[in-house]
């Protein structure tokens, strides 16, 4: 019965490594993406507005970046939150913050990719997401309204900004994401990925965090990161942290 009770991490680890190669990129951790507003090198930001605060230690976004993307139509990318009428301030307020995540974080290393966007040459994919962020997104968005399912692409941007596109209705989000979870991996094509980790566990994401409380998502990076770096496949790892949690319950 010993080796039921072996940590299916460490079982996992073991077999992987042994036909895995660990991933060629080392710098997994406090890394910036190479992407259209994003610094260099992540650093201190003292005066990072609003919702972006919780990065003022170490930051991969500038001042003047975390002012722009709190505003309703911002000229970082000219994107329009209220296409389908006012967006509720309670669902706006997580679409800032996961703009904040993605300009400001310099946790995010373990999920970056290369693409061949025209503005953008990295963006994360897979990034999993704490569980009550997702659901919180979704709750207090659920009876905003939107045209699209997936806001990576197919808007009509003739005016500049973000229209929806010829023949697209206006319903609730609800109606076009029945789910959290079809919120969260459906609406920047699976940059997240819902973790069914808690908030506080070391194993997930959260989107926002009290600063004075430090950075959770640190130990969130470096414990991702050090299982790429050593071989195990994203596949195998998502497997065996869904066993730990069959076995913990």
């Amino acid at each position: 019965m010993a080796w039921k009770l072996m940590p299916p991490l460490l079982l996992l680890a073991w077999f992987s490594a042994s036909v895995c190669s660990a991933r060629d990129r080392t710098d997994l951790l406090n890394v910036c993406m190479d992407a259209k507003h994003h610094k260099t090198k992540p650093g201190p930001e003292d005066k990072l507005h609003g919702q972006c605060t919780p990065w003022r230690k170490n930051a991969c976004c500038s001042v003047s970046t975390s002012q722009e993307l709190h505003k309703d139509t911002s000229l970082l990318y000219n994107f329009n939150w209220d296409h389908c009428g006012k967006m509720k301030p309670a669902c706006k307020r997580h679409f800032i913050q996961d703009t904040c995540l993605y300009e400001c974080s310099p946790n995010l290393g373990p999920w970056i990719q290369q693409v061949n966007d025209s503005w953008r040459r990295e963006r994360f994919r897979n990034v999993p997401l704490c569980k009550e962020d997702c659901e919180s997104w979704w709750e207090d968005c659920r009876t905003s309204y939107t045209c699209k399912s997936d806001w990576h692409k197919g808007w009509n941007w003739t005016s500049g900004s973000n229209k929806c596109p010829a023949q697209a209705i206006c319903r609730t989000f609800e109606s076009y994401f029945p789910t959290p979870a079809a919120l969260c991996e459906g609406l920047w094509s699976h940059s997240y990925q819902v973790s069914q980790y808690s908030r506080g566990s070391g194993r997930c994401i959260q989107m926002w965090f009290e600063p004075a409380q430090g950075n959770p998502n640190e130990e969130v990076a470096r414990f991702y990161a050090l299982a790429m770096l050593h071989g195990i496949g994203p596949l195998l790892l998502s497997l065996a942290l869904m066993l730990q949690l069959w076995l913990l319950d």
